[in-house]
């Protein structure tokens, strides 16, 4: 016998950035397996008595194995259960999608993917900006700011990167942007650049502060911190920073 996995994107944390689709799945799953940033309020809008498991990963603390999350997956659809698998923001963003999705396909187990907000357009909404602009930001690119080390990826695209008509994204970059401010500022790109640093984006933790990547950089050396955050550099908007 074999269930149905639903990969549902949770938004960036506000329930009524769900889709519609995404609620119905979460009111007709037998089982929901959650990440960290997906708890909170969203999970309360899941069936009453489907089962609850935290699948989440978090930067310096104890996360679950990968492999783990892939065999909970098999385990419960084997039973024939309609499972959601919770991911934050959008699944396809950083979601490490593609290695669940793979287990799946190889074990013949049907599934959907459900999309959604992420937090790079909830955060830029938050601050009342766009992420292009006409003729100054024709174009929008997403980074991860740390590999499976926690360090800063290596063979970056450092010209893209630097491209002063670009809006970049970066996710998981607070512990390593200092030093790719570094890279930028050496590669051409203004230390005056216009830089957003976006804390709990549309939850009640939500907190927005402005830079340049000069002075976020100085803001970020040496800080101690797990709370998740992402940041936005390029022309955000006239004055920003």
């Amino acid at each position: 016998m074999s269930g149905f996995v639903s990969f549902v994107s949770s938004g960036p944390g506000d329930p009524d950035l769900l889709t519609v689709k995404a609620l119905k799945r979460l009111q007709e799953a037998d089982v929901v397996l959650y990440d960290d940033l997906s708890s909170g309020p969203i999970l309360d809008l899941a069936r009453a008595g489907a089962d609850l498991i935290s699948v989440g990963k978090r930067a310096g603390r104890p996360s679950a194995k990968q492999e783990h999350v892939n065999q909970l997956l098999l385990d419960h659809a084997a039973t024939g259960a309609r499972v959601v698998r919770l991911k934050s923001g959008d699944a396809g963003i950083f979601g490490r999608l593609e290695e669940e999705t793979t287990t799946l396909d190889a074990a013949g187990v049907p599934y959907e993917i459900i999309p959604g907000v992420t937090s790079a357009s909830a955060a830029a909404a938050a601050a009342g900006i766009p992420l292009t602009r006409r003729l100054t930001a024709r174009r929008v690119q997403f980074l991860t700011g740390a590999d499976i080390t926690g360090s800063l990826p290596e063979h970056l695209n450092w010209d893209a990167l630097a491209d002063a008509s670009a809006t970049t994204v970066i996710y998981m970059g607070k512990r390593t942007f200092p030093r790719l401010a570094t890279e930028l500022i050496a590669r051409g790109l203004s230390p005056d650049t216009p830089a957003l640093l976006a804390h709990g984006v549309s939850t009640a933790d939500e907190r927005l502060e402005r830079f340049t990547i000069a002075t976020l950089a100085a803001h970020l050396d040496g800080a101690e911190s797990l709370t998740p955050a992402l940041i936005l550099y390029g022309p955000l908007a006239p004055g920003l920073g």
